[in-house]
Order: structure tokens, then sequence, then C-alpha cells
């Protein structure tokens, strides 16, 4: 099921969901039609991974959780300790230990009428937490995935900054139905220049010899787990560019692939039919990973 598939895990059918500091059923677990976030998404979230206990990088996602939170002056009614508590209840309720994906989402909450203006906002927002089992699936890694060159761009930060992660995602996924039409997994989109920018719901990287190339990173979201590879790779195996680069330079890369929470560092195969590198998970790659793997404690 492309970058965001995971391996099946029947646990799902019972976990318990967090909203509003109570929980329920995933059948019972609902939001108001009159909720900001249902309306015009009016909102943010994280994505955080369990590994074995362990938060991964809570801080950094904490930060860009307030950080989002601020610049929309959404008011989310408690402090990091009272984020990360609610995230910790879930985990408790459901007694969760390892291979968990968690989507936290924040709301401005509950409006007078269904419309744009924020003044319309009955004061407090909605907070909900979904925890589930989630390993990435391992034949994703082995086989690496297929990308197409999508027509919808990122946007500039003047028109959407995507350095918000909000729930307003309907770009990416219109770009995402594109690849998906076209028999690929997730879909990689330029900047308004044409630059390489990012994929759908990933960072895109590409190795060329043994330099590591990734965009500037002014068209895209800055995920954390793209921080955290080429903080990786800069101090273990060479150069990391980020910089402007063409679909002609990706064609001929020595290999690519995408970063993402749940996925981690997920090989690419091809890219718009070009196969890339021998069309699997290269060496680099691999190697990338594994010490990824390593540390947040997989392995």
């Amino acid at each position: 099921m492309g970058a965001q598939g995971y391996a099946s895990d029947d646990r799902n059918e019972h976990v318990r969901i967090y909203v509003n500091g109570q929980f329920f059923t995933r059948s019972t677990a609902t939001v108001s039609v009159f909720d900001a976030g249902f309306v015009l998404g009016d909102g943010v979230w994280e994505g955080l991974r369990l590994v074995r206990g362990n938060l991964v990088a809570l801080d950094d996602h904490l930060n860009r959780l307030f950080e989002g939170a601020n610049a929309i002056q959404l008011d989310i009614g408690m402090d990091r300790k009272g984020v990360e508590d609610a995230i910790r209840a879930t985990l408790a309720e459901n007694d969760m230990h390892d291979d968990v994906h968690i989507r936290l989402m924040i709301t401005r909450g509950m409006k007078k009428t269904p419309n744009q203006d924020p003044r319309f906002a009955l004061g407090k927002p909605t907070i909900v937490v979904v925890a589930e089992y989630k390993a990435p699936n391992p034949i994703t890694m082995k086989k690496g995935l297929k990308l197409l060159t999508s027509t919808v761009r990122c946007s500039t930060p003047d028109v959407f900054d995507l350095r918000l992660n909000s729930h307003s995602r309907l770009n990416y996924i219109q770009a995402l139905i594109q690849a998906i039409n076209a028999g690929c997994d997730e879909a990689l989109m330029l900047d308004q220049r044409g630059f390489v920018a990012s994929c759908n719901s990933t960072n895109f990287f590409i190795l060329r010899g043994r330099e590591l190339w990734t965009s500037t990173g002014s068209y895209c979201f800055n995920g954390i787990t793209r921080a955290k590879t080429i903080e990786l790779y800069a101090e273990e195996m060479g150069v990391v560019q980020q910089k402007d680069f063409t679909l002609a330079e990706v064609y001929s890369a020595d290999e690519a692939f995408i970063t993402g929470t749940l996925g981690g560092i997920t090989p690419i195969a091809a890219v718009d039919g070009r196969t890339i590198g021998d069309g699997g998970t290269g060496p680099v790659t691999r190697a990338i990973n594994d010490s990824y793997l390593r540390r947040i404690g997989v392995v």
C-alpha cells in the first residue's frame, strides 16, 4: 500500500482512542460535524513512533506541534507535559510498548456554525490520540517503491507554508491519486521552479556517488526523520547536499529513498518508469537504514 502501508495487525480492531480526555472504541470514537477540523481542516497534527517503550524524537514532535499551533493561533489548552501525558495515557490504556504509530490530532474545536471564520469557534480545542500497531512492511523494504512525478506542485510559503503540519492535505491527496492511477506508490512533487521538492507524504533523497542529495527544504515539509537522516549521514558516511536538483539528476541517481516517521527509510525502485540503480534496496540505502534503526532502538 505504498509509503503509508504497514503490516496488518488484528490487535488494531480493539484499540481504544483518546478523545478530549476520554477513551472510546474504534466504532464509538467520534467528533462533531461542527468541529473545525471536519469543517475546513483547521488544525495541526503529529505522527509519532513508539519503539521498545521509547517515543522516538518526542521533543522534536512537540516543538513542531506547538510551533504550528502558534502560527495559526490555535490554543491547545494544555502545555507540553499535558500533551505528552495524553499520549502516554493512550499507550497505557492499550498496554502498548513497541511497534506503535501514534496520530495526535488537534483542531480548533467545535464551531457555532460551519464556516471559515475562527471567531465562531466555541473555545475548546478537540484533541484526539489514535495509537495503532504498525510495523513497516518488510516486502516494501526489500522491493522498494515506484514514484510518479505529479503535475501538482508544492506551494511557496506565501501560498501555503508546508512547514505547518496542517490537517489541510488536499493538494498532497491529489498528487497521490495521480500516482495511484498510474500504478505507482507515491507521488514525487516539484517546486514552483521545477526542482525536486518532496513526495506527497515523505521526504525524498538521492545518492550520486557517495554524496547524499535532498531538496533545500524551502518548498516542502521539513520532516523529523529527514533531519535525523541528514545528521546521521553527515556524521557516519559522507557529504550531504541540501540543494536544487532536477528530474534528470534523479533518473541517473545511483540510489534513492524516502523518509518518514512510520516507514523510517524506504528504498525507491523506480521514478517515472526509470529504474533507479539496480531497482531495489541499494547498499548505501541499506547501510543508512541499518544505522537509523540502531539509533532509534529497533535493533
